[in-house]
């Protein structure tokens, strides 16, 4: 990938990860720690990989993304405003009374969201009903997920790695968020849920482990992804919680919490300094 591709990617990453604080400043609740984590990946399929149209949310033959760890909406729906499925504008009104876009991921009332989800462990199990669904009927379209690392404390996780693995979903990729830390802190201290590689390569599937914030090695993970047969593949993303703000990096306490005032204007004036210390404009 070209250092200009780079640039642009990055660029788009920084706008999702403002439009998520803004979300959650603005609603007041939110997690904004797993959000800022999973803003490249997210940026990354949506910008460069999915086959999706947002002048056409529900086309048939469209890629579909699941968002297992449906706490991580901000996120979210930063990369469909930015792709253009709805307004940036509408990022304001998150969690708000009347609002179509929820604390968690509402495939009936969002444009471009494939799957409601919020209960952990559920998200996967849908995606590979969605991969299964797409054997079944001789279609191209591949399925795309992202798992929280706390999220695979659930055993229903387990149960769909299993089912993934036994029908053969090589239509089926899940990105693990592996940033270390959930609600109640560290993850191998709350119930630990490593080694994540041995695991689902127990499990029957085909991992690449990559930096969940370097553009080449997502890049090079879907390439790999998608060349791989007769397997699901599960890329083991190792992140930053609160990604691009130095006051929420690697604290578990912004997992849940939303910024006062100035602790969101600090963020986004960081923010702001980033995109145009490469070159873009804030």
């Amino acid at each position: 990938m070209n250092a200009e591709k780079i640039k642009e990617l990055s660029l788009h990453a920084a706008n999702v990860r403002k439009m998520a604080l803004t979300a959650v400043y603005s609603a007041g609740a939110g997690h904004p720690g797993g959000s800022l984590s999973a803003a490249d990946i997210l940026t990354y399929l949506y910008m460069e990989e999915m086959n999706v149209d947002p002048k056409n949310p529900k086309l048939a033959d469209r890629d579909r993304f699941v968002l297992s760890k449906g706490h991580c909406s901000p996120a979210l729906y930063g990369i469909l405003a930015e792709c253009g499925f709805f307004p940036k504008e509408d990022v304001k009104t998150f969690r708000q009374i009347d609002s179509y876009l929820q604390g968690h991921p509402d495939m009936k009332g969002v444009p471009g969201v494939d799957m409601s989800t919020g209960s952990l462990g559920q998200g996967i199990s849908a995606a590979c009903g969605m991969a299964k669904a797409a054997k079944l009927d001789g279609k191209s379209y591949r399925v795309w997920t992202m798992l929280g690392d706390g999220e695979c404390e659930e055993g229903q996780v387990w149960e769909a790695a299993m089912f993934a693995a036994h029908y053969g979903l090589d239509n089926l990729a899940a990105f693990l968020d592996f940033n270390g830390l959930q609600i109640d802190g560290d993850i191998t201290k709350v119930m630990n849920p490593t080694p994540f590689d041995k695991k689902f390569e127990a499990f029957g599937w085909h991992v690449i482990r990559i930096n969940a914030h370097d553009f080449n090695q997502i890049e090079a993970a879907v390439a790999e992804a998608k060349a791989t047969v007769g397997k699901p593949t599960l890329i083991l993303a190792d992140s930053v919680k609160g990604k691009g703000v130095s006051f929420m990096e690697n604290q578990a306490k912004w997992h849940g919490a939303a910024p006062d005032e100035e602790q969101y204007k600090q963020a986004i004036s960081e923010l702001d300094a980033y995109i145009k210390e490469i070159g873009g404009e804030a």
